[in-house]
């Protein structure tokens, strides 16, 4: 079986992208969040092997979500992908627990090359 993982994003499309791409690749979708607040939540709940996160999401955003998960789980695997690719938010991001920054558009073996890596 192949890791679990944990899809964040706020639009239903991105989701189901993400979803096929990893499902296509061995991945098994765990759970799926619509914002930070709901991936802290089923982190908790799922306890999946690695997590794609959005940046900018209603009530809890990615860089909040990043954090609240890597105090919780300092082992956690977080792969940001978002269309957010301003070079202070991937910064911001990466000192805050994310393993990886994938600017949207993506190109599917970007992401499935990053998740491999970062799952070891």
């Amino acid at each position: 079986m192949g890791k679990k993982v944990l899809i964040t994003d706020d639009t239903a499309f991105m989701r189901m992208t993400l979803r096929n791409v990893l499902e296509k690749n061995g991945f098994e979708v765990a759970g799926e969040a619509e914002d930070g607040q709901q991936a802290v939540d089923k982190y908790e709940a799922i306890k999946p092997d690695l997590v794609t996160m959005d940046i900018t999401m209603p009530n809890m955003d990615g860089i909040t979500a990043i954090k609240t998960i890597m105090q919780r789980d300092p082992n956690a695997k977080i792969v940001v992908v978002s269309a957010m690719g301003q070079k202070a938010l991937v910064i911001e991001a990466l000192n805050s627990g994310a393993k990886d920054f994938i600017v949207k558009p993506f190109q599917p073996d970007r992401i499935v090359e990053a998740l491999q890596k970062v799952a070891g």
